[in-house]
């Protein structure tokens, strides 16, 4: 069995990318955000930690609580200098996020509601063909330069 607390080592130049499968779990969330933070440190981004580490979160409790899935790819990247980008890949495409509004008395549904107010932007991508996708990725991004 291989541990899932690994020690993160990333390239702070180019435009890197870092991606783990981690079990599709609630508690796998306590894990994405302490690889967030880790992977922020090295590409010096540590005022971005506390709205990534919110982000994983959310999507990580999306994904466990809203698709069979038995594992999630957390995918943290720089797709350039001026933007940080997280992602959840699950292999359920039929069972896209939803931006709804949940009542006062709601004990959950505000997940992305939360993601929407802390991200610059978020969306999700189908991955596979288009008549036939075999999963999904839900991201959000945060400007790295000027940003919110």
């Amino acid at each position: 069995m291989t541990s899932l607390r690994t020690p993160v080592e990333a390239l702070s130049v180019g435009h890197p990318t870092y991606t783990q499968t981690f079990p599709c779990e609630a508690t796998t969330a306590e894990i994405g955000r302490e690889l967030v933070r880790d992977l922020l440190s090295v590409w010096h981004l540590d005022g971005l930690a506390d709205r990534a580490a919110l982000i994983v979160t959310e999507l990580i409790a999306n994904a466990s609580r809203h698709t069979p899935c038995p594992e999630v790819r957390l995918t943290v990247g720089r797709p350039d200098a001026t933007r940080l980008r997280i992602g959840i890949v699950d292999r359920e495409a039929s069972r896209l996020p939803i931006l709804s509004q949940a009542a006062d008395d709601d004990e959950s549904g505000r997940g992305l509601l939360l993601v929407d107010a802390v991200a610059d932007r978020w969306g999700y991508d189908l991955h596979g063909s288009g008549r036939r996708p075999w999963g999904k990725e839900v991201w959000a991004e945060l400007r790295t330069e000027g940003g919110k």
